[in-house]
């Protein structure tokens, strides 16, 4: 099924505890979020898949990003 996503941009840390850009990308379904480093397309689709991966309903969904960057 495919399902929305929201994506806002966010200030995450890194191992260092230093200050980095990401994104917060969240199912528009459920509402479960997951936390990416980088701003750029390719971080996007990566939320996509982590969602995908972990969805906590253990649904199969499908995230289209291609809209964002």
């Amino acid at each position: 099924m495919k399902v929305g996503v929201e994506i806002h941009q966010i200030e995450l840390e890194n191992d260092d505890g230093r200050p980095v850009d990401g994104l917060c990308v969240a199912c528009e379904k459920c509402g479960h979020e997951v936390e990416v480093y980088g701003t750029g397309a390719a971080s996007a689709k990566r939320g996509a898949a982590m969602l995908h991966e972990e969805c906590p309903e253990g649904e199969s969904n499908f995230y289209d990003v291609s809209w964002y960057g």
